[in-house]
């Protein structure tokens, strides 16, 4: 049964950082499509950041490029998600999620079926 699990969200001041984490387990853990997503009550959940195990492919939503990094430590099973100069808009639950394949740019929740619980970001003006 395919798991994954994020970690460390939490509390920061505008223009702070934090580093997420999602560790998979449960499958091969090789060349699968790993995506960050967050979401606001009210809102749909967005798609921000995603990555292929094992390669060197990342995609990130315009609302994050240059700001979040995706990064994999394979050793670990474990995706990261770096965010630094966290604004208030930042502010959501995250989560991580899986598949077989990335899209090649953007992309929504209907393209994973595997999901973690999330981790709240709470970022402070």
């Amino acid at each position: 049964q395919v798991q994954l699990a994020e970690s460390g969200g939490g509390s920061v001041q505008a223009g702070g950082s934090l580093r997420l984490s999602c560790a998979a387990s449960g499958y091969t853990y090789s060349n699968k499509c790993i995506g960050w997503f967050r979401q606001t009550p009210g809102k749909e959940r967005e798609g921000i950041a995603s990555t292929i195990i094992g390669t060197s492919f990342r995609y990130y939503a315009d609302s994050v490029k240059g700001r979040f990094t995706i990064s994999q430590d394979n050793a670990k099973n474990t995706v990261y998600l770096q965010m630094n100069s966290l604004k208030p808009e930042d502010t959501a639950m995250y989560y991580c999620a899986a598949d077989r394949f990335c899209r090649s740019g953007s992309f929504g929740p209907g393209d994973f079926a595997y999901w973690g619980q999330g981790t709240q970001v709470t970022v402070s003006s």
